[in-house]
């Protein structure tokens, strides 16, 4: 009884260190300065660029978190970043 309990805990602990990793991975991936590319088309319009949509895909699980920075939100929030985001077929998540 006491291996499968110390088998058990094991499998545990590499499973949560394995979410934590992953956890930490997404984090440090989030990059707004990686969006520069896309930042011409925000500010005046137009069709984005090839780079702008697949650094956008890359970084789409870091939406929300750039609508809440204050130092980018106001080009993540824009109706031009919206138009941007639907010609990569980017969807906009709600945050």
């Amino acid at each position: 009884m006491g291996k499968i309990i110390s088998v058990s805990t094991l499998c545990l602990m590499v499973v949560m260190l394995i979410f934590a990793n992953e956890v930490k991975m997404s984090i440090a991936a989030c990059n707004a300065s990686s969006l520069s590319s896309c930042l011409s088309t925000i500010q005046k319009g137009g069709s984005p660029s090839g780079a702008c949509c697949q650094n956008l895909r890359a970084q789409r699980g870091c939406l929300c978190q750039f609508a809440r920075d204050p130092n980018v939100s106001k080009y993540v929030n824009s109706p031009n970043a919206r138009k941007v985001a639907r010609s990569c077929g980017v969807s906009i998540p709600r945050c």
